[in-house]
């Protein structure tokens, strides 16, 4: 089982910005060759398939997807695989934001 952080600013107390907005993810996202922005994300089981709406910004990584979930002024991100955790970091340095697990 996989652990899940959040990336946000919800613990600075003096942030101008104090959420990770929808379009700021956007505009942060598109500039990134290896993300792309998607309205659902599909996981696809040995007997099933399922397929989540949302605002997902997919990392690809190799032959793995690796999908960034915007909600509720946060993103959110599973570490399914060890190069996560550095690129997670980069996100959230590059969006001053802080990481938390949950």
């Amino acid at each position: 089982m996989s652990q899940r952080y959040r990336i946000t600013r919800s613990f600075q107390e003096n942030n101008p910005e104090p959420i990770i907005s929808l379009e700021e993810c956007k505009r942060y996202f598109e500039t990134k060759p290896d993300f792309a922005y998607s309205t659902s994300y599909t996981v696809t089981g040995n007997s099933s398939t399922m397929t989540i709406d949302g605002d997902f910004f997919l990392w690809s990584h190799g032959d793995a997807v690796i999908p960034f979930r915007h909600y509720d002024g946060d993103l959110y991100v599973a570490v399914s695989n060890e190069a996560v955790v550095p690129k997670m970091i980069e996100v959230a340095s590059e969006l001053q934001a802080d990481l938390s697990e949950g």
